[in-house]
């Protein structure tokens, strides 16, 4: 891909999700767009690649798969304290874990939502991540603003340790992967979904049905 080529595309994805975002309705009543759900999952890791548009941007990191330990990376709560993320509230329970490029675009947005509001009463016995470069006084702020409060919001917006760790992090707009991850009461990988394209949604419920099944097997 010649230079001037990646330069476009690294802009208009950086226009995308820094200026493009949906700003929260502060409605329990989320206007739903529904956003296509991808079919199947991209691989994480060094040299990988995702699409934004059908172009492709390369992932960075070491890569994470189902069956691996969950990593201990340090991230940033929206007080700014930080928090590993094997440390959260729901540790020793099933998690879900999404990350989103940016919370303030309108697939994103949709994510969070949908895994804060049509969990089918799982938020009551796991806890709901979410995971994005934001800083953390943006998640909160989007939080706020969507009158979300059953999600734990974590930020990786100083080095981008996690999505490194995780080989989740897109260099060049410095944004994560699209991903949702169900990590079991042992802190093992059970489900990994990375859309292989960044404007389609993961399968929510199907991360749903399998928290669900580690829930019943426990």
């Amino acid at each position: 891909m010649k230079t001037s080529h990646r330069i476009l595309i690294g802009a208009t994805l950086c226009m995308a999700l820094g200026f493009a975002g949906c700003a929260s309705t502060g409605s329990s009543s989320f206007p739903y767009k529904n956003y296509p759900v991808a079919d199947g999952s991209a691989v994480a890791g060094e040299g990988r690649t995702v699409l934004f548009h059908g172009n492709p941007l390369v992932l960075a990191g070491a890569g994470i798969k189902v069956g691996d330990t969950l990593r201990d990376v340090m991230l940033t709560q929206t007080d700014l304290s930080p928090l590993a993320i094997t440390d959260t509230k729901g540790k020793g329970k099933v998690r879900i874990i999404s990350v989103v490029p940016s919370l303030d675009t309108p697939v994103c947005e949709e994510q969070t939502h949908y895994l804060s509001e049509k969990n089918k009463g799982l938020d009551k016995m796991i806890e709901l991540v979410t995971v994005s470069v934001d800083t953390p006084f943006a998640q909160k702020r989007f939080a706020k603003e969507a009158q979300i409060d059953n999600v734990t919001f974590l930020s990786d917006y100083k080095d981008a340790e996690f999505g490194k760790a995780y080989g989740l992090f897109i260099k060049g707009p410095h944004i994560l992967a699209r991903t949702i991850m169900v990590i079991d009461a042992n802190n093992t990988v059970r489900h990994l979904q990375i859309t292989p394209e960044l404007v389609q949604l993961p399968d929510l419920d199907k991360a749903f049905a399998v928290a669900k099944s580690l829930i019943t097997a426990s």
